[in-house]
């Protein structure tokens, strides 16, 4: 796969105070200066992993999406040009702002601003956390994922997987469709939710500890920020929860993500629900949540739990060790 992994996203914003507050406090990122009046923070040895510009709208601005070589960027404007998709070079300002050697822009068939770039640029001092926790899940598996909600799931899968190779993990369409998508080991970047208005549903971020998490889990509690409870999902086994950001958008905060291999992955439909456990939706509308209560309540009656061993690098080294 030439796309790699999702390396950045950009969002608007006139609530810069607020996002300050949210992406470093909370979220445990480490704001750098970026000029102007942008914001931008860190995560990891990169330079820059999300930014938020100070514009109105509380919206998605981009996606940006890595890809392994330059000749790839050459290869995806060729065929996205042939699909009658408008692809403009990034210029070298552009690239300058977003810390990386080349990329190229054009939006997906909702509008969503998409960004392929090539080589991003790795700071030479140390990622500094926003909040004392042991760092992010990032490398080769990226930023984490990002998640849209789409009026028609069908209009945009085929985008996504004939043009852009974004292979798909699983889907589900009760209670509502979800479709899943992967670049790399991570067990999706991406995700469609159908059947409601366009916009952008959450991003994900993956901590190396599950203590992180419920750290970031109690600061969320204490500022009213809470959009999902604490739970586990049932495809990638994450426990995480949702908090709302100042954009009103969603960010999930999670640890133990499930890592699989691309080559052996085979797309199947799930029916179990997203939830395991948890992940309870106040914001909902009473008779909706309900239905995505009363299927994890039917998957506990059924004993439907994940593997006993979370599939993490880090846990089996300390099985390794100990044995």
């Amino acid at each position: 796969m030439a796309i790699c992994a999702l390396g950045y996203l950009g969002v608007r914003s006139d609530n810069l105070d607020d996002w300050s507050e949210f992406a470093g406090g909370l979220l445990g990122m480490q704001k750098v200066d970026a000029g102007g009046q942008n914001l931008s923070f860190r995560m990891d040895d990169r330079k820059q992993r999300l930014v938020v510009a100070n514009e109105p709208g509380d919206a998605l601005s981009f996606m940006g999406w890595e890809v392994e070589t330059a000749d790839d960027l050459q290869r995806y404007a060729q065929r996205l040009d042939a699909a009658n998709i408008a692809v403009q070079p990034g210029s070298r300002d552009l690239a300058d702002r977003r810390f990386v050697e080349q990329l190229i822009q054009f939006d997906d068939p909702a509008g969503n601003r998409i960004e392929l770039f090539y080589k991003p640029m790795v700071a030479t001092d140390r990622f500094v956390p926003g909040r004392p926790h042991s760092g992010f899940k990032t490398g080769t598996l990226g930023m984490g994922h990002a998640v849209l909600c789409v009026a028609d799931p069908d209009l945009l899968v085929p985008f996504y997987t004939d043009l852009l190779d974004f292979q798909l993990s699983d889907y589900g369409l009760k209670p509502v469709p979800l479709y899943f998508f992967h670049v790399n080991g991570r067990h999706h970047s991406f995700a469609l939710v159908g059947g409601g208005s366009a916009g952008f549903h959450h991003f994900m971020i993956e901590f190396g500890t599950l203590d992180d998490v419920g750290q970031g889990h109690d600061l969320a509690i204490e500022q009213d920020l809470i959009a999902y409870t604490l739970g586990r999902h049932t495809n990638d086994w994450i426990t995480s929860f949702y908090a709302r950001s100042p954009s009103g958008f969603f960010v999930e905060s999670g640890w133990g993500g499930r890592i699989i291999d691309p080559a052996a992955w085979e797309p199947h439909e799930t029916s179990v629900g997203p939830s395991f456990w948890g992940h309870d939706r106040p914001y909902l509308p009473e008779e909706l949540r309900r239905k995505f209560k009363e299927k994890r309540l039917e998957l506990a009656a059924r004993g439907i739990q994940a593997p006993p061993i979370v599939d993490c690098p880090w846990l089996y080294g300390e099985i390794a060790k100990s044995g």
